[in-house]
């Protein structure tokens, strides 16, 4: 049986390092603790919070329930020609795997190298950077049903992913503990720069463009404008780019024609939500303890003391004012807990 205690501070649990008390906490490093751990919430009728690397979340007061941090920890793989598949328990940090794939000689994670979070959090927010997106690589996963106790195995079409978005922020949103991953590489690089910042950075490199150059680059360019959550508090991109019908892009175009954009497959056009932001002049605005990060208007911070309820009011200034300014309204990415 897992140690379960009670009215544990989830500050350290938080890269925004918000304030918060869970009920009831548990940390599980294996199947029989989850499971221990679940048929005590079911004891208790609590709701059950599972936390990964805690990234990706905003916590606006104290959480009712178990709150479960999973730290699950195991790593396999199967070779199949050039392909391997590599197995990843939802608790393994991801840039720390990234980066032992690179030592393997497995390739095509390089792209999302240093995105913060676990394994498990990455599947529900199906994460992207440079050019690459999770659900590129992805096999299937295994979650357990909190309803019916049942290891479920959901393939790629199951997971229903999309831009920033899978069936586990939707339909399937709370029902699900994820356990493991699996993501099919390659040992055979094929080396994606069409991303212009990322080809930019290439670009002034000497030499063969290789897959640990690729990641390096991308450490490179998210270090110089995404804050470190250890030094700065934050959760990464608070707002995600937005997706706006070609008539609406075209009339914004008329009046912003240097406004950055990117056509998708249906004809929709993604526009950079950081742009956006620093052309209604937050950037760098403080309001308190919290604020939009100097050097990235993208990414919302926490500078000492801030709550939960100060940042979600700074947010809701800049959906207000880039709704105002462009008539775009503009969606908080990390999921919310505590109201």
């Amino acid at each position: 049986m897992p140690t379960i205690l009670e009215k544990v501070s989830l500050q350290p649990y938080n890269s925004l390092a918000l304030p918060a008390v869970a009920e009831y906490f548990c940390a599980v490093h294996n199947l029989a603790e989850l499971f221990a751990a679940l048929e005590f919430a079911r004891s208790k009728d609590l709701a059950v919070i599972p936390l990964g690397g805690g990234s990706n979340i905003v916590l606006a007061g104290d959480i009712a329930g178990l709150v479960l941090s999973v730290e699950l920890k195991t790593l396999s793989h199967r070779v199949f020609g050039k392909l391997v598949e590599v197995t990843f328990a939802a608790g393994e940090n991801w840039h720390d795997q990234v980066l032992h794939c690179l030592q393997q000689g497995w390739y095509g994670l390089e792209n999302l190298s240093l995105i913060p979070g676990n394994m498990g959090a990455a599947a529900i927010q199906n994460i992207g950077a440079y050019g690459v997106e999770l659900a590129d690589l992805f096999v299937s996963l295994r979650a357990i049903d909190k309803q019916s106790g049942e290891i479920i195995t959901f393939d790629k079409a199951a997971c229903e992913f999309g831009y920033r978005d899978s069936l586990f922020k939707n339909a399937g949103r709370d029902r699900y503990i994820i356990i493991d991953i699996t993501l099919a590489l390659s040992t055979e690089p094929e080396i994606n720069v069409q991303y212009p910042a990322l080809q930019a950075a290439i670009d002034e490199q000497a030499g063969k463009i290789t897959p640990q150059l690729v990641s390096a680059m991308v450490c490179q360019i998210r270090s110089a404008k995404l804050p470190d959550p250890k030094i700065i508090p934050n959760a990464g991109s608070f707002f995600k780019n937005p997706i706006i019908p070609q008539a609406q892009a075209a009339a914004l175009f008329q009046q912003y024609p240097n406004m950055p954009s990117y056509v998708q497959i249906n004809g929709d056009i993604k526009l950079p939500a950081g742009w956006l932001i620093e052309h209604c002049g937050l950037k760098g605005a403080v309001r308190g303890p919290v604020g939009v990060h100097q050097q990235q208007a993208l990414v919302l911070v926490n500078s000492g003391g801030g709550s939960g309820a100060q940042l979600l009011a700074l947010a809701e200034e800049v959906r207000a004012t880039v709704l105002e300014r462009f008539a775009v309204l503009l969606e908080i990415e990390p999921r919310v807990y505590g109201y």
